[in-house]
This record gives structure tokens, C-alpha cells and sequence, in this order.
């Protein structure tokens, strides 16, 4: 296990990792140690429908340490990187040290590189990206961007390739061109501790397929019961990794070990994606190597 860096009481940490990785017990321990507060910047974690599934801090660490901006987004809200910046932003200069925890990139490299201001979606066209993504599928968007984006971007990533197209059809600019004249960060990094965990890939999948398993345990399935009348794969909440399996077995598609397995696969996919970003774009944080390897 790599040693943790130096971190000051009154300075902003930072502790980014892939999903099932411990992130979430470290900036508890930090919280409970050192005081702060606790800010989620996990980009399904921030709706209020799924819980168990999205592996929410539960009603014991809540009460262990203030915990802010998780479960309180509607399910069927929009919910951007730009959003959570403005409800960040009064956080940083409250009083109280923010730890900020999640797996979310884009989230940790928006607040201390800068987000450029670009203009929301219009809802038609939004609607019609969803429409060519379900007829077509996100590759026909990802073929009408511009090479530089299409460098930038993860283009593994569905909602972040319609995200770059539809700034490109809506704005005439391309995503690249708006990242370009990025105004100042939030909170540059020099002024945090910021640490991202370093899981080896067959430690992390053991874990996620505990994991999956422990939340069908604390009532996942009942979770998705109570979601499966208002489910919609067009809203962010139902990109919680799981859901769509657990509401295929409640709609008799599949059986509820094939919706496990499926489910353990996309989580294991998305560690993945998560493991590629931060060694992109994280290698000046300290990397910690978590406990038990």
C-alpha cells in the first residue's frame, strides 16, 4: 500500500478512483480524523431514485460525517458537469474543508482546469440526438465530429459523444474550440491534496462482483421495483450501472442471474474507462495504492 501524501487540515482534498475502489472510505477516515466536509462528485450518485445501486454513502456514514450533493437531484432532471460546478462553487468557501469523492473525471478536471461556458442544449435538439442514437447508435454522431474533439474526448463514451455533437450542431463551434477558451479554474490543483486510487485490474473486478452481489443483498432489486414505472433510458439516473439489467429481469427478459452477470460486465467495463482517464489525466495527483494489495 502506498503511503498517503502530507494532508494539511485546512487545505481542500481531492480523491478521485474507479467504482468499488475504497475512494469513499478514505474521505471518510479523512472527515472523521481531520474534519471536513464531504462533497460527492459522482455524476448518478447526485439522483435521488437509486441508492443501493449506485453504492450512495449510507445513513450510518452520513450521520459519521456531513455528507453534501448526493440523492438530491429529481430522477428525471438533466444533471451536467456544469451544474455541479455552480453548486460546488459555494461549498469551496464556506468555512468547512471540502473533501471532494467520486469517480466522475470530467467533474475533478472541470473544478481545477476551468469548464468552458457553453450554452445548454436546446430541448428539440437534444430529443433528436436521442432519437439518431437509438435508430443509428452514437457512432453516427461520432462520425459528424471534428478530428480535434474526437482526440479530446473519450469516444468509448456515448453521453460523451452526443455531448460534443450536440455543442457542435447547436453552437457551430466545436467542443475542442470551446475547451480552448476555457476560463480560470475553481480551484487549481497547486491548492489541493489531490489523490487518485491505483487499483490493479483483477483486485478491482473481484471486488466489483462482490460488490454487485452485497447489493442485491441490501435490496437492489427492491430498488428497481419502485423505479420500474418512472424508468426511462433516456434520463441520466437510468445510466446507473445495473439498472437496466435489474429492470430487464423485473420486465421478464432475462432471468436475475443473467441481469447479475450483465450487470457485473458493464460495471467492470466502466472501471475500465474510469482506470484510462485518470492515467490520461491525472498523473500529477499522488497515486495510492489501496489497502490489502
Amino acid at each position: 500500500m502506498s503511503q498517503l501524501p502530507p494532508i494539511a487540515a485546512d487545505q481542500p482534498v481531492l480523491v478521485a478512483g474507479p467504482t468499488a475502489s475504497g475512494k469513499s472510505a478514505l474521505a471518510l477516515e479523512i472527515a472523521q480524523t481531520q474534519g471536513g466536509v464531504i462533497i460527492n462528485a459522482d455524476a448518478i450518485q447526485v439522483f435521488d431514485n437509486w441508492r443501493v445501486l449506485t453504492a450512495r454513502p449510507s445513513a450510518a456514514d452520513e450521520a459519521a460525517a456531513p455528507h453534501l450533493l448526493y440523492g438530491h437531484i429529481p430522477h428525471d432532471a438533466e444533471y451536467s458537469v456544469g451544474h455541479w460546478l455552480r453548486e460546488v462553487a459555494p461549498l469551496l468557501t464556506n468555512g468547512s474543508r471540502p473533501i471532494i469523492v467520486g469517480g466522475t473525471g470530467l467533474y475533478f478536471t472541470a473544478l481545477t482546469q476551468g469548464l468552458a461556458d457553453i450554452p445548454a442544449t436546446p430541448p428539440d435538439l437534444r430529443e433528436h440526438a436521442n432519437a439518431r442514437v437509438a435508430a443509428e447508435g452514437f457512432q453516427a454522431l461520432l462520425a459528424e465530429l471534428d478530428p480535434e474533439t474526437t482526440a479530446r474526448i473519450d469516444t468509448h463514451n456515448p453521453m460523451r459523444v452526443q455531448r460534443a455533437w450536440e455543442v457542435l450542431t447547436a453552437t457551430g463551434r466545436a467542443m475542442a474550440d470551446w475547451q480552448d477558451n476555457t476560463p480560470p479554474p475553481m480551484l487549481p490543483l497547486a491548492d489541493t491534496t489531490p489523490i487518485v486510487f491505483d487499483a490493479p485490474k483483477d483486485w478491482l473486478n473481484a471486488r466489483i462482483a462482490r460488490r454487485f452481489d452485497l447489493m442485491l443483498e441490501q435490496g437492489a432489486l427492491d430498488e428497481a421495483q419502485a423505479n420500474l414505472s418512472i424508468f426511462d433510458p433516456t434520463h441520466l439516473s437510468a445510466k446507473a450501472i445495473g439498472a437496466p439489467e435489474l429492470i430487464a429481469h423485473l420486465r421478464g427478459e432475462i432471468d436475475l442471474e443473467t441481469a447479475r452477470e450483465r450487470a457485473t460486465i458493464a460495471t467492470r467495463q466502466f472501471a475500465k474507462r474510469q482506470r484510462t482517464w485518470f492515467r490520461s489525466k491525472m498523473k500529477s495527483w499522488h497515486h495510492h495504492t489501496p489497502a490489502g494489495i
